[in-house]
């Protein structure tokens, strides 16, 4: 598209401009082509803001130019409505400021908007200005702030969050926490309750604010952005094709793959919702299963749905004090005669609000709640530290719940990190590990996703309890040789026979 003065001053007088030639008049003005890629974004956030949406998402592949995009919709929207206030929000207060600074830019030079800038200097500072409005407002047309800043007190039209996940503000469940609560505050800056959200970013945890389904494990019932109205565009579409031809090639995504690893190259071009670091164990080999353990009295036998249990194992690994420290956390797995493993219970032990003993009776009074109900032979206790101490207390509350369940005590010394390396690399590898629909309520599989060994960050109580069990699961080998003497595992028994004499 070729631009064209309208008379001798070089000067435009067009009212009207959609985005789409908005993009290209500004890319004319640098000597720069505008690729198919741009064209798309610019296409769904025109239609979407002209539809009335007020909650939009818009996710591309890393170095697409999507904040570049971002920024020439915020100039757009300025020249289409000067009196729009416009609340940039970044993971920092530096990336935020760029988009500013590049907005000012692009209005300082665009050939429809170089009349919007103010007079006065002090309106045109680097992290905030305001243009030529129709109407005098407190806040200013545009304005930067890091999204961990306070934003109490200003208003905006619309909040563009810009990039505000990146590894620094995801990579522990507390940031992510913190993140969710900082943008939850969106609400009440948004003038009237009524205004516009933008997002635009790529995905930096399985975690992400971008998922399109709810994270259990950490109590979402649905998706961060649930009501948003999404626009995804990944490096490679359904088919595999790429989308930036020009730019990309079958050689750059190879070797991008070897340079930033499958994980960061799933995440930043792909999309998906991973850590970018490279996990040890792989969570997505779990299965997930509903069904509740049933006890056939007749057959002296217990069942989990139609599956015949052979064995069980139950590991605490004790621990008390501050909640910021080490957990207590007792695993429970099952195993079949195949060889699968069924973590049904993983129980982070909390002192009840109402219970008045001392905390270590007050805990093992819930091991042996649970053991009860789950019909537990045995419970193997770790008497390393606080642990030699709680073997008699446990038998005694064991005795009271009328639990017929011996407690067995070990010392470990071997290291943490090849406890758990040994116990769950077989299972997962084999695909034999199945938890409870329960499990997902608890931090176990954020721990999984998120544990990298000899690393002294984040938690791995309830990995370490697991592999415990894990470690303590007999191996039973499946009967294959047909009936009679062959089959070893079963124990002699007494059979009484109905016969029609009398001896």
């Amino acid at each position: 598209m070729i631009l064209e003065s309208q008379n001798e001053s070089d000067e435009f007088n067009i009212t009207e401009c959609d985005f789409k030639r908005f993009i290209v008049f500004w890319n004319q003005e640098m000597g720069l082509r505008t690729p198919d890629v741009h064209f798309k974004m610019a296409v769904w956030l025109e239609r979407a803001w002209i539809s009335g949406q007020k909650h939009m998402l818009m996710m591309a592949f890393r170095s697409c130019g999507k904040s570049t995009i971002a920024g020439l919709f915020a100039a757009w929207l300025l020249y289409r409505t000067p009196d729009l206030r416009i609340l940039v929000l970044a993971a920092d207060y530096t990336l935020a400021k760029k988009m500013v600074r590049n907005v000012k830019r692009i209005i300082e030079r665009h050939p429809l908007t170089t009349k919007m800038k103010p007079d006065r200097a002090d309106q045109w500072a680097s992290d905030r200005f305001t243009v030529k409005r129709n109407f005098i407002l407190r806040d200013p047309s545009m304005m930067a702030k890091g999204v961990t800043s306070n934003v109490t007190g200003s208003r905006a039209d619309i909040v563009i969050c810009d990039d505000v996940e990146v590894p620094n503000t995801c990579d522990t469940p507390e940031k992510r926490e913190e993140l969710r609560r900082r943008l939850g505050e969106i609400e009440y800056v948004l003038a009237d309750g009524n205004g516009t959200q933008l997002y635009i970013g790529t995905p930096h945890n399985y975690y992400t604010i971008y998922a399109d389904k709810p994270r259990m494990e950490i109590g979402e019932e649905q998706a961060f952005l649930h009501e948003f109205h999404r626009f995804k565009m990944p490096l490679l579409d359904d088919c595999g094709k790429i989308v930036w031809p020009e730019r990309y090639c079958i050689a750059d995504i190879e070797r991008m793959k070897r340079q930033s690893g499958p994980n960061k190259f799933a995440s930043q071009m792909m999309l998906k919702p991973v850590n970018i670091a490279e996990g040890r164990l792989d969570a997505s080999k779990i299965q997930i299963y509903k069904h509740e353990l049933n006890y056939s009295k007749e057959l002296q036998t217990l069942f989990l749905g139609k599956t015949k249990l052979v064995s069980a194992s139950a590991w605490w690994d004790p621990a008390f004090g501050s909640l910021k420290g080490d957990g207590s956390v007792l695993a429970v797995l099952f195993a079949d005669k195949h060889g699968n493993a069924y973590l049904h219970r993983l129980e982070y032990i909390r002192q009840k609000g109402n219970d008045d003993a001392d905390e270590a009776s007050a805990q093992c009074r819930i091991i042996a709640e649970i053991a009860k109900e789950l019909m537990l032979p045995s419970i193997t206790l770790e008497s390393n530290g606080i642990g030699k101490f709680l073997p008699s207390i446990l038998r005694n509350e064991l005795a009271k719940a009328k639990a017929p369940c011996s407690v067995q005590e070990f010392h470990n010394s071997r290291p943490k990190d090849l406890r758990i390396l040994e116990a769950f690399d077989a299972v997962l590898a084999s695909r034999r590990l199945f938890i409870h629909k329960s499990v997902l309520q608890t931090p176990f599989m954020i721990e999984m996703r998120e544990w990298r060994p000899s690393s002294s960050r984040g938690h791995d109580d309830g990995l370490d309890a697991v592999a415990g069990a894990l470690s303590q699961q007999s191996v039973r080998i499946e009967h294959i040789y047909g009936s009679g003497s062959h089959n070893w595992m079963k124990g002699s028994a007494t059979h009484k026979a109905k016969t029609n004499f009398d001896i």
